[in-house]
């Protein structure tokens, strides 16, 4: 038993990565997409924009109405979705379908997402539950060191057509594991949606909500320019930008399992570390970044912190969640994806205003914000526990 457990925490990163391949593979393909449709670049840029909104707008309604879904239903209706998304773009000829079909799996990227998480905790012993979910959010470093180059190779050395199928493949991969070895996973009690819902009336959590929107949006601020920066301050070519980007995913995969093992050992340490680490990272990356080597080796310490945002933010977030914890999942999905949305806009406001230099200080700004939310939230928590020690 321990043995298919451990398949299947494989199996639902599996089904991470494809997801995550099929999210952000497309940023690597849009000069083919933007051929093989005959449309401008700006309006190719909806493949990527229209998924994250929605991913953003819909994830806590659609986890609260899949709530009372036996799991192994939706784990596998949602990466069958994505599966048949991917072949439909290898094969349509009209723009129009293929956003349609960047909308449809949008809307099951949050609740694959949330189902697969708790479904991993559920599969270990409770004291390995961290571990078990550490190893399926390597699906999304593994999908941002791997798939999303892999994605851009297959495209521009074969075509955009094996591109896609890739893609596919790895969703009907996951499909068929989740199949034979998942057990069946019926809800035994459903929990109201009144329940679920009640938990956003926690002062802490809407803390907690701010922090990791905070969290991404400094994360994303800048890495949303990560290549301009490197090509226009470091004066990288584009062979040594590749290497950046692959190095960068890379050393995310070290980082995930990192910061897993911290959050393991001290949540309360890590989570406070975290953003002046970043900070500290980023006053390197502006006060060397027009130096080579520097910025090479800086790149390979700020890609595994990097991952460590997400991972970090989505167990700061799920602390406030327990009671409902597929819900605390979404909720996580959709507001980091409202982070990486504010970061960018932001990143790029910074660009246009005061150069890309000073992209840097946008991101700074954002650690230190969640680095004071995170303070406000230790001393909100001590000082409840100490009003019911008077009590």
């Amino acid at each position: 038993m321990k043995k298919v457990n451990s398949l299947l925490i494989i199996i639902l990163a599996l089904g991470v990565f494809g997801i995550i391949t099929t999210e952000m593979g497309i940023i690597g393909v849009l000069p083919q997409v933007t051929q093989k449709f005959n449309i401008s670049t700006s309006q190719a840029g909806w493949l990527v924009s229209i998924f994250s909104f929605v991913v953003a707008i819909s994830g806590p309604f659609l986890t609260l109405l899949a709530s009372g879904i036996n799991r192994k239903v939706i784990l596998l209706t949602a990466v069958l979705i994505f599966a048949i998304s991917n072949i439909v773009y290898a094969y349509t000829t009209m723009f129009d379908v293929m956003l349609i079909f960047r909308i449809i799996p949008a809307i099951f990227h949050p609740v694959f997402f949330s189902v697969a998480l708790v479904t991993a905790a559920k599969l270990v012993p409770p004291e390995k539950s961290s571990k078990a979910v550490t190893k399926v959010f390597a699906g999304i470093t593994v999908g941002f060191a791997f798939g999303v180059p892999l994605t851009s190779y297959l495209a521009d050395k074969i075509s955009l057509e094996v591109a896609f199928l890739f893609g596919a493949v790895v969703s009907i991969i996951a499909f068929v594991g989740i199949l034979v070895w998942l057990p069946s996973m019926p809800v035994k009690e459903k929990m109201s949606y009144g329940k679920q819902l009640g938990i956003l009336r926690k002062p802490q959590l809407w803390l907690n909500i701010m922090t990791v929107i905070f969290i991404f949006a400094a994360m994303f601020s800048v890495y949303s320019y990560f290549a301009e920066y490197l090509g226009q301050v470091t004066h990288m070519n584009g062979s040594w930008i590749s290497i950046m980007l692959m190095a960068f995913g890379i050393i995310m995969i070290f980082g995930n399992f990192l910061f897993g093992g911290l959050l393991y050992k001290n949540m309360t340490k890590t989570v406070i570390m975290f953003p002046l680490l970043y900070a500290v990272i980023y006053l390197f990356v502006y006060y060397l970044g027009s130096y080579l080597i520097p910025m090479v080796v800086i790149v390979f310490i700020w890609g595994a912190v990097h991952s460590g945002g997400l991972i970090i933010s989505q167990a700061w977030l799920t602390t406030e969640t327990k009671e409902a914890p597929e819900f605390g999942n979404s909720l996580f999905v959709s507001f980091s994806n409202l982070g990486i949305t504010v970061g960018a806009s932001i990143g790029g406001w910074t660009i246009s205003n005061f150069g890309i230099h000073q992209l840097i200080w946008s991101g700074i700004l954002f650690t230190l914000l969640a680095f004071l939310l995170i303070l406000i939230k230790i001393k909100m928590c001590k000082s409840n526990a100490e009003e019911v020690n008077v009590r």
